[in-house]
């Protein structure tokens, strides 16, 4: 982990803790919600050297915990914490020259690398609008993973025709099972007085860690996850 990324983990978590613990500026509330969340992923790795890729797409769902506690003008302030099943990986393109010159897709040939994590995002919640009705929200904070299974497709690949980018990964297994970063999005949350609330928000998730090992004497330098995520979620007040 660069000296960057630590900074920037350290902020993070900081600027999480101090919107989270500011329960005697405002109006306090004791709202404890539980509830389930589901979507999809919209999957790309950062690598360098570079590997083209196409976007992949896995699926996320989980649960889902969230504590308001406190009302600050027009701005509700809380923690939320879930634990979900995310799959993540990175589906690479080939190409090969068209007859105008330029590189087009080859669909003959395909390598794709799927991962599976369970993932733990620690957010700060903020939302404005009605306690009651419509609210805009922002969730923000870190998240940490736990790498639970990998796989490999492959179709029409000569072994004995690689590139050395493609060396170090065909058939290498994930070193780091651990995985760090920031998720971050915002969305719109209906509350109502007995069905409970209904979100849909789409986020993002930077990883901060290496899935490959990126020292000076390893083939990458960058090997990490870049995660667009659209879901849906249901949440019911337990104390409210």
């Amino acid at each position: 982990m660069t000296n960057y990324n630590k900074y920037l983990l350290i902020l993070l978590i900081t600027i999480g803790t101090a919107l989270t613990a500011n329960a005697q500026i405002g109006e306090s509330r004791h709202i404890f919600s539980i509830g389930f969340n589901g979507g999809a992923n919209l999957n790309n790795v950062s690598f360098s050297p570079t590997i083209k890729q196409n976007s992949m797409t896995g699926i996320t769902g989980g649960l889902t915990a969230r504590y308001i506690s406190e009302k600050y003008f027009a701005m509700i302030c809380g923690a939320q914490v879930e634990l979900n099943f995310s799959q993540r990986g990175w589906d690479e393109l080939f190409e090969i020259m068209g007859d105008n010159g330029q590189p087009i897709k080859d669909t003959s040939r395909s390598y794709t690398r799927k991962m599976t994590y369970i993932d733990v995002p620690f957010l700060a919640h903020l939302a404005f609008g009605n306690e009651e009705g419509l609210q805009f929200f922002l969730n923000l904070g870190p998240q940490i993973g736990f790498l639970i299974g990998e796989s490999e497709e492959m179709y029409n690949i000569n072994m004995n025709d690689l590139t050395n980018t493609q060396k170090e990964v065909y058939g290498e297994k994930i070193g780091n099972k651990f995985d760090y970063g920031i998720a971050g999005g915002g969305g719109i949350e209906l509350r109502t007085k007995k069905a409970g609330s209904f979100l849909i928000e789409g986020r993002y998730y930077f990883a901060l860690s290496d899935f490959y090992s990126t020292t000076k004497k390893d083939y990458f330098a960058r090997a990490a996850h870049g995660t667009i995520t659209i879901k849906l979620s249901y949440l019911f007040d337990l104390r409210k």
